[in-house]
């Protein structure tokens, strides 16, 4: 299903809309409106309000070939089209949502679709289990090559010399896991259009969402998402998408690229329930509100640690003293004027480091009451966790260290009141610093 979505940019996220399929030719419709109305219409048979769930594993055909667009659900199901409606309403510039079985999935489709010996240039400081797709699985199945670089601080000719003549694909996280670097997406996209081979650049929004992060509006040509975090936010479904523009160019042929995942997508079978893809719509309704809860709660959490002696580095580039703030502020150009001493909600991550190192931080975990240690983040609980012991393990541990992994505890800030999480770390923190 294609959305065409004309938009202008900013933290309220006010994008014009043509619904004609979804909301009649309306006007324009803020952030929630779209998320809460597109791809959730009354059900015209009963007048639901809220859409069945579709169990059904195959379709009555009137004929040989004729059918009301579905024939079996691995090929699509009228929950799937429907979620993946919501997500072109909510990614600024979207024109296709392609949704699957979970992130991962979705990574392996995208690599997949490459096609053989495709050279991939990557963020170095990605998530660890896109750096085990890449340079695990990709290599050894189609003999994907990969260079990893610091996308943040190298400069223009060296990530010009980085690309190959089969370099087909650039992957940016911005900000990266775990340590929240900050990815000038124009940047890199221009590097892109210079180099002869045109390589697709890839924007991983998950940290972001589409609240605070619009990728297509600064020149990416597929954005993804883990589902499974802040889109769905409440930690009960495991899912991922790919979003693509609507509108192709002379060396974008968007079309061909969504006929492609989608065909994989259909002949690797890794698709969502029916029943995930409608938790995941509920969820997708109140993705406004809950970001804000998020952003507000950990720009608090982050001022908090930047205050506590036992704290060595915090990492928020809603901060202040970020010193990438302005590039954070970048497209969040028609927020108010802020009161916040400290600086502006920037999504829900926070990751810090205690002057005891790794030692301090295996200590601190445990002790938190609030912050349950857990993978994963994006949900309305809080958690915490040791990135180089859990999620970033595959990497290398010189990598890690290398990287700023090794020590670093990554919190994710769920909707709790801001004080209990700030009095939940105060606790904490004071018990692991004075241990270290």
């Amino acid at each position: 299903m294609t959305v065409s979505i004309s938009t202008t940019n900013g933290h309220a996220n006010r994008h014009t809309n043509d619904l004609k399929h979804h909301l009649k030719r309306s006007p324009e419709f803020g952030f929630s409106t779209r998320a809460i109305h597109i791809g959730s219409e009354p059900d015209p048979t009963t007048g639901a309000v809220i859409p069945p769930i579709s169990l059904s594993t195959t379709y009555k055909q009137d004929e040989v070939g004729v059918h009301k667009g579905f024939e079996y659900s691995r090929s699509g199901n009228p929950n799937r089209d429907a979620l993946e409606r919501t997500l072109v309403g909510l990614e600024a510039g979207a024109g296709h949502a392609i949704a699957f079985a979970s992130g991962s999935a979705t990574t392996a489709t995208i690599l997949q679709s490459l096609g053989p010996n495709a050279h991939v240039l990557s963020v170095n400081d990605v998530y660890g289990g896109t750096f085990r797709y890449i340079t695990r699985v990709a290599k050894e199945t189609t003999g994907t090559e990969s260079t990893f670089i610091d996308l943040e601080n190298t400069t223009d000719d060296e990530i010009l010399a980085a690309m190959k003549d089969n370099t087909k694909l650039i992957w940016i996280e911005s900000p990266t896991n775990p340590t929240l670097r900050l990815i000038d997406i124009p940047r890199i996209v221009s590097l892109a259009r210079q180099a002869p081979s045109k390589p697709l650049v890839l924007v991983d929004n998950t940290f972001l969402s589409p609240f605070y992060g619009s990728p297509l509006l600064q020149g990416a040509d597929i954005v993804i998402h883990s589902l499974t975090k802040y889109i769905n936010g409440h930690s009960d479904v495991v899912m991922g998408a790919a979003i693509v523009p609507s509108l192709s160019t002379p060396d974008r042929d968007y079309d061909s690229l969504v006929q492609k995942l989608r065909f994989l997508q259909n002949a690797h079978g890794a698709v969502p329930s029916a029943f995930d893809c409608w938790l995941a719509q509920r969820g997708a309704k109140t993705l406004a509100v809950r970001m804000k809860a998020h952003g507000l709660n950990a720009l608090r959490v982050a001022s908090f640690l930047t205050s506590h002696p036992a704290v060595e580095h915090v990492i928020y580039p809603g901060l202040v003293s970020h010193p990438l703030h302005a590039l954070a502020r970048t497209f969040l150009s028609t927020l108010p004027p802020s009161t916040l001493a400290h600086g502006i909600p920037y999504g829900g991550m926070v990751s810090f480091r205690l002057r005891g190192g790794a030692r301090s931080a295996e200590a601190l975990l445990p002790k938190l009451k609030l912050f349950t240690l857990a993978e994963s983040l994006g949900g309305v609980e809080s958690l915490a966790e040791l990135p180089a012991r859990m999620t970033h393990a595959s990497i290398p541990p010189a990598e890690r260290e290398a990287l700023g992994i090794e020590g670093l505890v990554r919190l994710s800030c769920g909707i709790e009141e801001a004080e209990d999480l700030v009095d939940d770390l105060r606790g904490a923190v004071g018990w692991a610093g004075g241990r270290g």
